[in-house]
């Protein structure tokens, strides 16, 4: 017989992504507008003033909702936060960083300035997934990195400066920004990119850059100590187009249509607090439902370092999570698999601000229904 979870249970939107996320239909509104031929943006060249106009909405959008600080820059280029790893080690680490790893993100950044044949070999502060690993103070690096949230773990850590005025912080905030309470003060670069918490499609990278980043990079890349930047790794290249609202190269225009969008909706709706609020609503929903559960358990043990963005909980080996992810798929509640590496009997929830706590609600009362009738 094929299990079948009543109408009335489920979420009025299925989709829980930890990236891409869930898409608002006022975005997909947004993009049919941006479509019109009576006021073009989709199909028009990114060098004119309808994509500039765009660009510039993401940038001052951004300087609001995180109310930057004085002299900090919004830059934005091709490629995502994949592609700005390769940036930050090409123009911003004069010699050595050290990196805190407590999931994918973390190790991908540390693997990129470790194949750098112009730099040393980075220091490394790992912990087991799970867990959170914490920058220490070092006077061997020119450079911090940490996320600020690990999308493959459901891990958060705090944005705090670990070293001196003459060591930069950079803060990959991926699937944090946007939904996670920062001070922009405590670091130097806080990048991400739009498939998160922002509800875009990829393929671009957004930095909030302090003016000891725009500076460093211009050092970094004029130092003459035989160091290739190429023009696509440049971060005083981007920062340049950025100043113009345009990137070096053509960017995907959908995604800065849906981005600014979810900008504006979030300074409509509150800002920066509403959207931590709201995603802090979901959490304590998907939390507090599975302490409550005896085949459930965070996957995260200190609720201090549990995402209230990304939700890991671990299932009972007597529950197959396989099957359940596969049930609730064939009611349209999607992608509330594990981060594959992690090999976990686990779900993983999104939980960014265009979801609905009531929805993660369902979806808790959903998973339930299915595991209590798969026995």
């Amino acid at each position: 017989m094929t299990l079948q979870i009543p109408a009335s249970m489920l979420p009025s939107d299925g989709r829980f992504g930890s990236g891409p996320s869930k898409v608002r239909t006022g975005q997909v509104e947004a993009l049919v507008a941006a479509g019109d031929p009576a006021r073009p943006v989709l199909g028009t060249s990114h060098r004119q003033a309808p994509v500039k106009d765009l660009v510039h909405r993401v940038r001052s959008g951004l300087t609001e909702l995180f109310d930057l600080p004085a002299g900090y820059e919004v830059a934005l280029g091709n490629g995502g936060s994949t592609a700005f790893w390769e940036v930050a080690t090409a123009s911003l680490v004069r010699q050595r960083a050290q990196h805190a790893v407590f999931g994918e993100f973390g190790a991908k950044f540390a693997a990129a300035t470790a194949r750098a044949p112009f730099l040393a070999d980075p220091e490394v502060v790992e912990a087991a997934p799970g867990t959170v690993a914490h920058l220490t103070p070092s006077d061997a690096v020119d450079v911090y990195a940490t996320p600020h949230n690990e999308t493959s773990t459901g891990a958060v850590a705090p944005v705090r400066r670990p070293g001196g005025p003459d060591q930069l912080l950079l803060t990959d905030a991926t699937s944090g920004a946007g939904a996670l309470p920062v001070d922009l003060h405590e670091t130097d670069v806080y990048y991400f990119g739009p498939q998160k918490a922002f509800a875009a499609d990829g393929g671009l990278w957004l930095a909030l850059c302090s003016p000891a980043a725009v500076e460093r990079a211009r050092e970094v890349e004029s130092s003459g100590d035989g160091r290739w930047v190429p023009e696509f790794l440049s971060l005083t290249t981007a920062l340049e187009n950025s100043r113009q609202d345009q990137t070096l190269n053509t960017p995907a225009v959908g995604t800065l249509v849906m981005l600014a969008d979810q900008v504006e909706w979030l300074l409509e709706h509150g800002g920066l607090d509403w959207s931590v609020r709201r995603c802090e609503r979901s959490a304590q929903v998907l939390y507090g439902w599975a302490a409550a559960t005896p085949w459930a358990t965070p996957f995260v043990a200190d609720p201090a370092e549990r995402s209230p963005v990304v939700g890991t909980i671990d299932l009972d080996p007597s529950v197959d999570a396989g099957a359940v992810v596969g049930v609730l798929r064939d009611h349209g509640i999607l992608d509330v698999f594990p981060y594959r590496k992690l090999g976990r009997n686990q779900l993983r929830v999104g939980m960014f601000p265009a979801v609905d706590p009531d929805d993660v609600a369902a979806l808790t009362e959903c998973i339930t229904y299915v595991v209590d009738r798969l026995g």
